[in-house]
This record gives C-alpha cells, sequence and structure tokens, in this order.
C-alpha cells in the first residue's frame, strides 16, 4: 500500500513538472496556439507616374479633333496608363468654352487663341497652352468652276471675294466654332459680309459640313485633317491652301475650379485634368500627335509644338 501510495504521488509530482514547463514556453495548456502575424514596419512604396489614377475627366473640345480620328488615336494611350477615362464632348469652340464657363467640362481641347486668353483672363482657365498646330483649306468641286484653284491657289481672300461676286454656294459652320471664327475673321479681312441665298450656315460639325459642301457641290473652308480623314467619301478637292490667314493654332486650358461656388467647383476633377495637361504636352504625346497620319497620308495632320 505504501509502494502504491508513493508510486501515485511520484505521478503527480511528473505531471506538474510537465505542465509548469508549458506554462513556462508561453503555450496554453488544451487551446491551439494562435499564429501571431506581424505588421510591417517597412513604408508603403509610393504610386510612381506609371501607376493607374483612376478617374474620369471631361474634355470638351473642338469637333475637328474627333472627327479628323486623332483623339480615337491618342486618348486609348493616355486611358491605359494613368486608368482615367476621358468623356469626349465634341463641340464648336464657342461651346466647349462656354462649357468651361458653366463648369461643365474639366479641360478644353479648341482652336480660337483669341477666345481661349480672354476666357483664361476672365477667370475661368488656369493658363492656356500650346498643343498643335495645322491649317485650314478651301475645299470645293473637282471640277472648281470658278477656276480658284488656277487663279488663287494661295489667296484665300481673292478666292472668297470671287466667290461673293458669283454667289455661288458656300457652306459655312455658323455654329461659332474656332472655324467659325476664322472663316468670319477672312471675311471681314476681305471686307465682305456674306449673306444670301448662296452663302449656308449649316450650325454643324466639320464632318456634316463637308457632307453639305459635297452635296450642294459647293465650297467651305475645313481644316486640313477632318478633309483628308474624310476625302475617300467626298467629292472634293483641295482648292486653296498656303495662305497666311489659314494657319491654325490648338491650346488646351484645364478649367479654374476658384472660379465657382463649392457644388460647382466639387464636380471639377481638377487632378485628373492636371494630369492629362502634363501627359498631352509630354514629349510621349507629342510624337504620338505627330506621327498621326503620316502612314496614312505621307505627312502628320497635326504638327505638334507644345513648349
Amino acid at each position: 500500500m505504501k509502494r502504491f501510495l508513493a508510486l501515485s504521488i511520484s505521478i503527480l509530482l511528473l505531471f506538474t513538472i510537465l505542465v509548469g514547463c508549458k506554462a513556462d514556453s508561453g503555450q496554453d495548456v488544451g487551446e491551439p496556439e494562435e499564429e501571431v502575424v506581424e505588421e510591417s514596419t517597412e513604408p508603403a512604396e509610393e504610386e510612381t507616374a506609371e501607376d493607374e489614377v483612376g478617374g474620369r475627366i471631361i474634355l470638351s473640345t473642338t469637333t475637328s479633333t474627333q472627327d479628323s480620328g486623332l483623339l480615337d488615336y491618342i486618348l486609348p494611350v493616355f486611358e491605359e496608363k494613368y486608368g482615367i477615362e476621358v468623356d469626349v464632348v465634341a463641340v464648336g469652340t464657342g461651346k466647349a468654352l462656354q462649357m468651361g464657363r458653366d463648369g461643365d467640362a474639366d479641360i478644353l481641347l479648341v482652336h480660337a487663341k483669341e477666345s481661349e486668353e480672354e476666357f483664361v483672363a476672365e477667370g475661368y482657365g488656369k493658363a492656356r497652352f500650346d498643343v498643335m498646330y495645322n491649317d485650314f483649306i478651301l475645299v470645293g468641286p473637282k471640277d472648281d468652276p470658278l477656276k480658284l484653284k488656277e487663279k488663287f491657289p494661295k489667296d484665300i481672300l481673292g478666292g472668297l471675294k470671287t466667290i461673293a461676286e458669283n454667289e455661288f454656294t458656300f457652306v459655312s459652320r455658323g455654329d461659332d466654332s474656332g472655324t467659325h471664327k476664322k472663316e468670319l475673321s477672312i471675311w471681314k479681312e476681305a471686307q465682305i459680309e456674306p449673306a444670301g441665298d448662296w452663302y449656308l450656315e449649316a450650325g454643324s460639325g466639320m464632318g456634316d459640313v463637308l457632307k453639305i459642301t459635297d452635296e450642294k457641290q459647293g465650297y467651305t473652308i475645313s481644316d486640313r485633317a477632318t478633309y483628308l480623314n474624310m476625302r475617300d467619301e467626298l467629292d472634293l478637292d483641295i482648292i486653296i491652301e498656303g495662305d497666311e490667314n489659314l494657319f491654325n493654332q490648338y491650346g488646351i486650358i484645364p478649367i479654374n475650379p476658384e472660379a465657382f461656388d463649392d457644388d460647382v467647383k466639387g464636380r471639377i476633377n481638377e487632378e485628373g485634368a492636371q494630369i492629362f495637361l502634363d501627359w498631352i504636352l509630354s514629349d510621349e504625346a507629342q510624337e504620338l500627335i505627330g506621327e498621326y497620319g503620316v502612314e496614312e497620308f505621307g505627312m502628320p495632320l497635326f504638327v505638334p509644338n507644345a513648349k
């Protein structure tokens, strides 16, 4: 009996020692050990320019940048790089500027420099930057009934005077666009106020005006890029080109949120607009602009000239 009691005490002591050892080692008896996840003390990697930023911006621009195919060529590169979706609203320059005044756009790409500078001076635009240029041309019937190409190959004033004198069909944009503003400035320089049945105001974008001109077999002023992009659909030729009055500069303007009350300010994507501005003025975007049209037409449809 004494031997049995001594053996029981020895077993009890051994069990107590084993439990004590586990407790000292930090392990809970009878409970599964929880995995301890240590938080990293390393700083998070900074976002690089190549990382996607995300978001959405509204680009209000002239119809010529869309009808020419340029935006379809360059915007996918920007969207893929930054993850920013670009919603394009293609209207005349006058309407694009008004969208800016109403706070309905984040950034403008237009081509009426005097009006653009006025827009910035009013405080609606943060600044204006040159992006690219091309030129305007007078296009008309391939048989050129007024023989303008022969008489005035590089003289737009002479060409318009002849059209007015003969009251030959001329189709105007009539939409306060950059092209329309340029056309009106040339009529003014020629000291002519166009009016009458021969002078048709379409109130439409460049692509539609070219189609109307083709249907009427009249003359119109077009930006070169849109005409070249559509020429296979048209029975129209370039009649007058190369006149210094036909120079066509494009500018870009990010909207200034501080020009608006808090409600409008809150919907303007200032950061996204700045990213797009920096990109379109960068070497990458300028190279894309400069190569557009070369393969198909043997010449760029726009010449990049960001500074």
